[in-house]
């Protein structure tokens, strides 16, 4: 096939900008012909511009003339589109169709349902906005920037596309990362019929870990979503102390820093390239994923199972999904200091326990999350979004 990817790059590299170009390798090494289409949020860097961006998500005429000049030049016979706000617009969906070109979009956040696409509001669980046509609550509270215009903005693009019946009209197949996010987008009214689950994959495998480094391991945003409060929290409750290393940057990283200098359990090691971040996995003993919000599908799950890893993780969203209670990692109540010490103390009672989730850790990566399980997957809802298409086309004609 010939596949367009499009994709509004994060001013920070983030787990959605290298799962569509993780695709995209897994395409072209599977003999597809692949082109992009591509914006970035560079520009976005105070309160004028976040509003700017935000009324510009309705509709850009520049970026609808790209996406028909990429359509004219490259004729696709697919396009995937991978997240559209704010620069590249629901503009594209609509040159799509006007070219009767079958559209797949992935759904990596919740942005059709919330202003700020993250079904979060002052560190907890918000749905108010679900299966409202005019997400009001969205501005009241201020959600998307913390700025007021900006979010009415962007509650605007949704309650207009929602209105028009973009979605439903533009999109012929939707990819959510799991069952639990496409209960949450059928709830807000996409289609049932046209949302297929895919999960994350890891592109390069490089084997399973040997363990034995005697550490545990996070990776990811410091940031309060995260769940950085239960995790330093539960580190002072332990009481056999272990080794754990943090991995990452953010907003809480001076949190994380002063927990560091009075717990010498506590490591902050801040970024580190994903080469060393392999490397760590390879050797930790587990990774904790403690996050308070609905989780899209953490890439660093799927990087952990590849490496043989048990996770540690909350109970919340679609992470009970991908980590099972005793076999692949241990569960916890979201935001509980003490549940959370519980779990790695648990983990850590029995060695062979540990020995026996490294294998069925590994092996669950090879039968969902490998490069060959996806590319399986991806190919069957391509077709899918293109016999719908030819059929809705062929219908048109009949009329």
């Amino acid at each position: 096939m010939r596949i367009l990817v499009a994709h509004n790059r994060y001013q920070q590299l983030g787990g959605e900008d290298i799962v569509a170009q993780n695709e995209i390798s897994l395409l072209r090494a599977n003999g597809h012909e692949v082109a992009f289409l591509e914006e970035d949020n560079d520009d976005i860097k105070g309160w004028g511009s976040a509003a700017t961006a935000a009324l510009r998500s309705v509709y850009s005429v520049s970026s609808a003339r790209a996406m028909r000049q990429k359509l004219e030049q490259f004729k696709p016979d697919l396009v995937h589109i991978h997240n559209f706000f704010p620069s590249l617009s629901p503009s594209i969906h609509y040159a799509c169709l006007r070219g009767h070109i079958p559209v797949v979009q992935t759904l990596h956040n919740y942005r059709l349902l919330c202003p700020a696409s993250t079904l979060q509001r002052n560190g907890r669980i918000c749905e108010d906005c679900i299966g409202k046509v005019f997400p009001w609550p969205g501005i009241q509270h201020a959600c998307y920037r913390q700025n007021r215009f900006a979010s009415a903005a962007v509650a605007n693009m949704l309650a207009i596309h929602r209105i028009m019946g973009t979605w439903k009209r533009t999109v012929d197949r939707f990819i959510t990362l799991t069952e639990f996010g496409r209960r949450k987008f059928i709830d807000g009214g996409l289609p049932e019929e046209k949302i297929v689950v895919k999960p994350n994959f890891v592109n390069l495998d490089s084997g399973m870990g040997t363990g034995g480094g005697g550490y545990v391991l996070f990776v990811g945003r410091l940031s309060v979503e995260k769940g950085i409060d239960t995790l330093l929290g539960a580190w002072s409750r332990l009481r056999v102390k272990r080794p754990l290393k943090i991995v990452g940057d953010g907003p809480m990283a001076e949190r994380v820093k002063g927990a560091a200098s009075t717990n010498n359990s506590i490591e902050w090691l801040g970024f580190r390239s994903r080469d060393v971040v392999s490397k760590m996995m390879a050797k930790a003993e587990a990774l904790i994923v403690p996050s308070t919000w609905y989780e899209g599908f953490p890439m660093v799950i799927s990087e952990a199972f590849a490496m043989g890893l048990p996770v540690i993780a909350s109970r919340i969203g679609g992470l009970p999904e991908l980590v099972e209670q005793g076999r692949t990692g241990v569960l916890f109540e979201p935001g509980s200091q003490d549940g959370l010490a519980a779990a790695v103390e648990l983990m850590f009672t029995d060695q062979e326990r540990i020995e026996a989730m490294r294998l069925a850790v590994r092996r669950e990566f090879e039968l969902k999350y490998s490069a060959d399980a996806n590319y399986a997957i991806l190919s069957d809802v391509y077709r899918d979004a293109i016999h719908a298409r030819h059929i809705e086309r062929g219908m048109e004609r009949n009329l």
